[in-house]
């Protein structure tokens, strides 16, 4: 099992108020550079969410929302800063509730 960290918010805000495609762009690159693994992921919709024990968190959360998850807690503490409009926990996967951390929900169009 693995601990996943995220930053939550609408995709409103982390898809067009933000400029977290630069931000995340950057990260790819420094991460290729750096021969590191990806270790983050954006997801809309994200299926974790709908697990009874992130019922509190789906709660506050604004929908339809967005979340970039991460194995990093350093780098999720760092977007929380920079961000600053934004949910933040962790939970374990895989586990009944959530077998699949970086599901989503959301339908291809």
């Amino acid at each position: 099992m693995q601990t996943y960290y995220y930053v939550l918010a609408s995709q409103h805000f982390l898809l067009e108020e933000e400029p977290l495609e630069e931000v995340l762009r950057e990260r790819t690159r420094n991460y290729h550079e750096q021969e590191k693994e990806i270790d983050f992921w954006l997801v809309k919709q994200p299926a974790f969410l709908e697990a009874p024990s992130m019922s509190e968190i789906k709660a506050k959360s604004p929908q339809p929302a967005a979340a970039i998850i991460s194995t990093n807690p350093q780098f999720i503490t760092w977007l929380k800063l920079r961000l600053e409009y934004v949910l933040t926990g962790e939970f374990q996967a895989p586990t009944e509730d959530i077998p699949d951390a970086i599901a989503s929900l959301a339908t291809v169009s």
